[in-house]
């Protein structure tokens, strides 16, 4: 066997990656901060001390998790009227999930819909409920024809 490092765990990863691996990291601390209801600045240290971030991009982080948790009812009030139920009675991690995906659709603008859609429903994927991650496209999906009306008319 060589002790050549494998190019694989040395690589940095993209910026894809990094984002990708930040909104997983801001879904896991919006579900503990919905379930603790601890201050999101005390949850944030947890995850810079506690987690793995070294492959996250984490202003990004840091960006999603007090973004949505500050404008929390801005963003219930935008997808709620696509909703089959009260928000209520929807599982937390989805709504944490419908949170980030609108707050990108609304705040971060730099962002394709199609983009912030399909990252949103990756993360229902891995860590909702099964087939919720129909459910979140299905929203965020109406969410972006509200929110972005001239750039999803533009795509099609």
């Amino acid at each position: 066997m060589s002790d050549t490092p494998s190019p694989k765990k040395n690589r940095k990863p993209s910026l894809t990656e990094q984002r990708r691996n930040a909104r997983k990291l801001a879904l896991q601390a919006l579900y503990q901060w919905q379930m603790a209801r601890q201050p999101v600045n005390e949850i944030e240290a947890q995850f810079r001390v506690n987690q793995d971030m070294g492959d996250a991009d984490i202003q990004l982080f840091s960006q999603l998790l007090r973004g949505v948790v500050e404008a929390r009812s801005e963003l219930d009030l935008t997808f709620s009227p696509f909703l089959d139920r009260n928000i209520d009675d929807l599982d937390p991690v989805e709504v944490s999930v419908l949170r980030i995906g609108s707050f990108e659709l609304m705040r971060r603008i730099e962002v394709p819909y199609r983009v912030a859609i399909n990252e949103s429903v990756e993360l229902a994927k891995v860590f909702g409920a099964t087939d919720s991650h129909r459910y979140v496209n299905g929203v965020l999906d109406k969410v972006a024809h509200k929110v972005r009306a001239a750039e999803v008319a533009a795509r099609r």
